[in-house]
């Protein structure tokens, strides 16, 4: 295999890189304004005396985006290895931007009752089902142009993408509360950061409309080797054994990555009872300082190899979740904050996710196939990501307020992940000096 044919250049890397993650930035803050007013929603959309209940009802359809996602990852990835990596995730992109706008046109449950609550769901479901064709499809877009002793480098940059959509999600919703002053946010502003999202994605359209077909599905067309039903070569066939270690790998790094990023913002609402401000700033200047890992532990799997890097992603959360969410309770006592130490624990949490998420594009672009690659790597991540990491905010936030106790709350955060460990231990494969440039020493599905 030789480098040089992964492109003309670092310029080309560069612009490749940039293009997808602008897009997947724009779509993860699509999908994720919806949990950063989660707390308001819950008031529009529902009506009832119990706060609580109202909130819970609402992350229910937020995770009902999760559910979704494997569902759209078998469309969009039968889409993406028959006709191509480039026009599928331009489709997913513009269905997620339709679908967020519209969110901030739909009336409250004041207006139309218990309907409003029926479109936001289908609307989220809109939402989880574009989102399942993005991720596979831009990580896909991005290792097949990357030399393979870079991959992990640059899918890590990718993979800051989803991270930086929230801390975007985070800035928007802080710039127009402040602007517009709480009580005018709360009546009619929440809009606006679901509207922006129409703009933002005419403008990642723009940017995309620019990329070329990827090297390696413009050689396997020419030559005539496009899969012809891609879900009967990655799921009935022997295929569907790594398929399942695929699963097992990403189930675990999306409870990490959601419980390290999003159950720390519920948390910092809903258990230290922050206001929508202060827990915003803390969980957005720790995700910026906690976001480089992603790039550095990527990075450090092209040297070490991916399987210690994931696997020790798994390991360090499921020992220390306890002690730093305690840490974390016991510095934001009414009264008693210390915001600083606040952010650094927040930033430490976000390093877990750097090494289970910095180097899993590049693990499951290696792991397939280039003529099922975009289907294989699309349905592991999203039954994994979106089943196990999705339903890690509706989990613990039921459980603590069932119990009220933070080891209730966490008793899925830290199981699964050391679950996954243990399995992943005895078969899960090294890929990192697998080229998928070369056909022939890629596995034959």
């Amino acid at each position: 295999m030789s480098n040089g044919r992964a492109g003309g250049g670092h310029q080309d890397f560069r612009r490749v890189v940039v293009a997808a993650a602008v897009g997947n930035v724009i779509e993860w803050y699509d999908f994720y304004i919806f949990g950063s007013l989660g707390a308001l929603l819950a008031a529009k959309f529902f009506a009832g005396t119990n706060p609580a209940i109202e909130f819970l009802k609402t992350m229910v359809i937020f995770s009902a985006g999760f559910l979704i996602r494997p569902v759209g990852a078998l469309l969009f990835g039968w889409l993406g290895d028959r006709a191509g990596r480039k026009v599928t995730f331009m489709v997913t992109l513009m269905g997620m931007g339709i679908g967020t706008a519209v969110i901030g046109l739909v009336p409250t449950y004041a207006s139309i009752g218990l309907t409003a609550a029926f479109i936001l769901l289908a609307l989220r479901l809109i939402q989880g089902l574009c989102l399942g064709g993005e991720y596979g499809g831009a990580i896909t877009y991005v290792a097949e142009h990357t030399p393979d002793d870079r991959r992990g480098l640059y899918t890590g940059i990718l993979n800051t993408s989803p991270t930086i959509g929230i801390i975007v999600s985070l800035i928007v919703v802080i710039g127009v509360e402040t602007a517009m002053g709480k009580d005018a946010f709360t009546a009619w502003g929440w809009r606006i950061p679901f509207l922006i999202s129409f703009f933002l994605v005419m403008i990642a359209g723009y940017i995309r409309l620019s990329l070329q077909e990827t090297p390696v599905f413009a050689e396997i067309r020419a030559k005539g080797q496009t899969t012809k039903n891609p879900w009967k070569e990655a799921f009935i066939s022997a295929n569907i054994r790594y398929v399942i270690i695929a699963s097992v790998m990403v189930f675990g790094e999306g409870v990490v990555w959601y419980s390290s990023q999003y159950w720390t913002y519920f948390f910092l609402q809903k258990g230290a009872g922050m206001d929508l401000i202060t827990s915003s700033w803390i969980i957005g200047i720790g995700l910026l300082l906690g976001t480089p890992t992603l790039v550095l532990f990527g990075w450090l799997s092209d040297r070490l190899g991916r399987k210690p890097v994931l696997l020790a992603g798994l390991l360090l959360p499921a020992l220390l979740y306890y002690p730093l969410f305690s840490w974390l309770a016991s510095v934001t006592v009414k009264g008693q904050e210390n915001y600083a130490i606040a952010v650094i624990i927040v930033a430490i949490l976000v390093s877990f996710v750097g090494m289970v998420y910095g180097p899993i594009g590049a693990f499951l672009a290696e792991f397939f196939p280039s003529r099922i690659r975009y289907t294989s790597v699309s349905v592991p991540y999203h039954i994994g990501n979106g089943w196990g990491g999705g339903l890690v905010p509706t989990i613990t936030y039921a459980s603590f307020m069932a119990h009220g106790s933070l080891g209730q709350a966490l008793i899925y955060p830290i199981v699964v992940p050391a679950v996954c460990f243990v399995i992943l231990l005895f078969i899960m494969p090294e890929t990192h000096r697998i080229s998928i440039w070369d056909a022939e020493r890629q596995r034959a599905v």
